[in-house]
């Protein structure tokens, strides 16, 4: 995250403002989520990736060291977009994990969750900003995502820290009361069976940032 990214970031946000607006209506996702989701992938479709992508996806699928039935299963996906939506497969590029459009969205993930959202009776991710804001946030609503709760909150854990919570699954599974009888100290109004995970941020010369990571915490890791 710098200031270029986030200068970007903004540019982006004023330029598809209502878009963003209608997706935070129709799925429930907040715009901010759209706009970091779409920056951190491809800095707003500026890096898509250089990579052939039948040749990644053939290459991790029969020759890559693990996940392979993973990658034949998208090369098997991604022929099928290509012929549904008559793409050249000797020009289109991606990541080198077969990663595609402005969301670097799998094949399957296009299939499934792309959305033709300037209707125009194309899903297009690699060309339309409006059609990749409305993917987005389809595929975190179809994960998932809770309308109107917060992704995490911060929280001042004891010290030293539990080892019981030293070492905790990304999926959330230890309830707010469950912090709040170890110390843990927290301010929202959340009910206590609400399920949460520790995030610890680690930055040099800084002290160590801890968050509960809720629901749409873990509907983000989906991502």
């Amino acid at each position: 995250v710098n200031s270029r990214r986030i200068n970007r970031g903004v540019e982006f946000w004023n330029a598809y403002a209502d878009t963003l607006d209608k997706a935070a209506r129709e799925y429930g996702v907040p715009a901010e989520i759209i706009v970091a989701i779409i920056g951190v992938e491809t800095e707003y479709g500026r890096n898509m990736g250089s990579f052939n992508v039948l040749n990644a996806l053939a290459s991790l699928g029969f020759y890559g060291e693990r996940r392979r039935e993973f990658f034949q299963a998208e090369l098997e996906q991604y022929l099928l977009l290509a012929r549904d939506n008559a793409m050249d497969l000797a020009s289109t590029r991606g990541s080198f994990a077969g990663a595609m459009g402005i969301p670097q969205f799998m094949p399957s993930s296009q299939r499934r969750w792309g959305v033709d959202y300037d209707g125009n009776g194309n899903i297009d991710l690699t060309h339309s900003p409006i059609d990749a804001i409305g993917s987005v946030a389809n595929f975190l609503k179809s994960h998932g995502w809770q309308t109107g709760e917060p992704a995490v909150i911060p929280v001042s854990p004891p010290q030293p820290l539990p080892e019981a919570f030293e070492k905790v699954d990304v999926k959330p599974g230890i309830t707010l009361a469950q912090y709040r009888d170890a110390d843990f100290r927290y301010d929202t109004p959340l009910p206590d069976s609400t399920l949460a995970t520790l995030v610890s941020l680690s930055t040099p010369r800084a002290p160590t940032q801890y968050w509960l990571g809720l629901n749409n915490y873990y509907v983000i890791t989906r991502y």
